[in-house]
């Protein structure tokens, strides 16, 4: 009679090995389009050019560090002051004998402030920005850690509830990045010089350079020392 096991045991191994490989081009496809890998290959392919040699109406890449201009912001969850923010809170899903982190808030917010290279400073536009800022602060709560005052406030202002419909804490994951003051940052857009008095810029930084959006492009960004 036929042996049917050399068969299946071939068609199984086929389907292993084809699962195995979507799989990887998956994640392979997903790491290279992630925030963080656009961002860096966008600042990685460009050089840096000196403020002082700027030209109105070009798109450069300048590097400086952060400066305050007014009253920094207060990062959420670790409460440093700082120019710039970027929070992204996941929550776990259960779902039978697997689990997953899916995404309920991401967020990032911009202050005041300059990039200072020696003698000169810009302002950045961020109304419309692509950034990768380190998350160097990572916290977690759930049945095991309970959540913090700032955690809980987060939650609240958000409109999310901390315990589910048995009143046990869901399990949270919070990941905090932030320029703050004197920190490098690398940053592409396009240039206009303007002196300071126009608009809302601060009066003793004279001529200023801003940095903003293209018609296509928006403003890049990062924190990131190998950008």
């Amino acid at each position: 009679m036929f042996n049917q096991e050399p068969l299946n045991f071939k068609i199984v191994t086929i389907v292993v090995i084809s699962v195995i490989v979507v799989a990887g081009f998956v994640m392979i496809i997903s790491r290279y389009f992630s925030r963080k890998a656009v961002v860096k290959r966008k600042l990685r392919r460009m050089n840096v050019k000196t403020m002082s040699s700027v030209q109105s109406g070009e798109t450069v890449k300048i590097a400086g560090k952060v400066e305050y201009d007014g009253i920094p912001l207060t990062a959420p969850f670790s409460g440093r002051k700082c120019a710039y923010y970027y929070v992204l809170l996941e929550h776990k899903v259960s779902s039978g004998k697997s689990s997953h982190w899916e995404t309920l808030v991401e967020e990032e917010i911009a202050g005041n402030f300059v990039v200072r290279e020696a003698d000169y400073v810009a302002r950045l536009d961020c109304s419309q920005v692509k950034s990768y800022i380190v998350q160097d602060r990572n916290y977690a709560s759930n049945i095991f850690e309970d959540v913090t005052d700032a955690e809980e406030k987060y939650l609240s202002d958000h409109h999310i509830k901390r315990t589910n419909l048995l009143g046990f804490d869901r399990s949270f994951r919070y990941s905090e990045g932030v320029l703050e003051q004197g920190e490098r940052i690398a940053v592409i857009g396009k240039a206009e010089w303007k002196h300071a008095g126009q608009g809302e810029l601060s009066d003793p930084y004279g001529k200023i350079l801003i940095i903003g959006p293209g018609v296509k492009e928006p403003l890049y960004l990062s924190d990131d020392p190998d950008t």
